[in-house]
């Protein structure tokens, strides 16, 4: 009888790390009904809710991320954290018995994938960003397999340890069943009309938010409809501001979205951060998109990630520091040009990556049987 697999995921800390990870753990569980698969997270952070939610248990560690700059006295404390986190993980490791240990990046990833790697388990990393992150970085020596999403990674990693699979997006996004009318309807919108699909992220974008608070009058008078997803954080005080200065009927307006799949099938156009899981359900989906990258990044990557679309008109960027000026104009302007938003949306589909949570799960499972 053969052994069941047993995998470990790590990593979080965003939506970004999060979905790509419940996407590869499905996959896995696609190609290997009875495999037994466990998270680690850091505490307090979106993954402790979400990975549940999606059918598996996680453990939480301690960890957080290095405060910047680097020298900064309160580092003392997270390195604490770090290593109580890492002797958490040994002992979940050694009590789950992986056969790999599969990291996505964020906070929990480094002190799991460490502690993996000290006990003889092989280990695979996904990095979702053209410009790697800190913790993938620093596994990359360690790690048999790294999974990447852009060309020239070898610049950060071994290159023979290389393998392009694209980024994971989530499960029901290629619903062939869904329609643009039916879509539209939900969001109580003409389908018939040109529409703008606004996303900040789950927390939300405060900058992609002043853009739209502070061109209402035009929105309004446009022509155009727009989704405006404000995130959690900004939704009440949005909601103020809209009171104050009056909603107009073409925005329809939430402080999140659970059925993205709903919301990109009604938009022609779509305005996000540049964040890679974004950007690659984008590429997928042959949207034609404005990318805003957040200026609160590590490394500025959400930048890198953009331009690596913009380069090959697979899409439009607009600086953080511009947007409030630039962005809805340009969006409009967009909106209302079908065939540049075809050209733009054809680049796109042309950079998508087809199955790569299965790619990626067929390689967890290659290192298992090399074990």
């Amino acid at each position: 009888m053969m052994k069941r697999l047993r995998v470990i995921i790590s990593g979080g800390g965003t939506g970004g790390h999060i979905f790509p990870a419940v996407s590869i753990a499905n996959a896995i569980r696609e190609l290997q009904p009875e495999a037994e698969i466990l998270f680690t997270g850091a505490e307090g952070r979106m993954e402790m809710q979400r990975v549940p939610a999606a059918g598996y248990k996680i453990v939480g560690l301690p960890v957080r991320g290095l405060l910047r700059p680097l020298w900064r006295i309160g580092n003392i404390k997270v390195l604490i954290d770090f290593y109580k986190s890492k002797k958490i993980a040994l002992k979940t490791i050694k009590e789950f018995k992986p056969d790999v240990a599969v990291g996505v990046g964020g906070y929990a990833s480094s002190a799991t994938l460490n502690a993996a790697h000290e006990v003889g388990v092989p280990l695979l990393i996904q990095e979702q960003n053209s410009f790697a992150g800190l913790t993938n970085k620093t596994l990359a020596k360690k790690a048999d397999r790294i999974c990447v999403a852009y060309e020239g990674m070898e610049r950060f990693f071994p290159k023979e340890r290389i393998m392009l699979t694209g980024n994971p997006v989530r499960q029901g996004l290629l619903d062939p069943t869904l329609t643009k009318t039916e879509s539209s309807a939900i969001f109580q919108l003409d389908p018939d009309l040109p529409t703008i699909l606004l996303i900040g992220g789950s927390l939300g974008a405060r900058t992609m938010n002043e853009s739209v608070l502070g061109n209402l009058k035009l929105i309004a008078q446009s022509g155009v409809q727009l989704i405006w997803q404000t995130g959690a954080n900004y939704f009440e005080k949005v909601q103020e501001r809209l009171e104050q200065y009056g909603k107009p009927k073409n925005i329809y307006v939430t402080d999140f979205i659970s059925r993205m799949e709903q919301a990109y099938k009604a938009a022609d156009i779509v305005v996000s951060r540049a964040g890679a899981s974004s950007i690659s359900e984008l590429c997928l989906l042959g949207k034609p998109s404005i990318l805003v990258p957040s200026p609160n990044v590590a490394e500025d990557h959400q930048t890198h990630n953009a331009m690596a679309l913009v380069k090959k008109n697979a899409a439009v960027m607009i600086k953080d520091e511009d947007a409030v000026k630039q962005l809805m104009p340009t969006a409009i302007r967009m909106a209302n040009d079908k065939e540049r938003l075809k050209e733009i949306g054809g680049n796109a589909y042309k950079m998508a990556f087809k199955d790569s949570a299965l790619v990626i799960a067929t390689e967890v499972i290659k290192l298992a049987k090399g074990k």
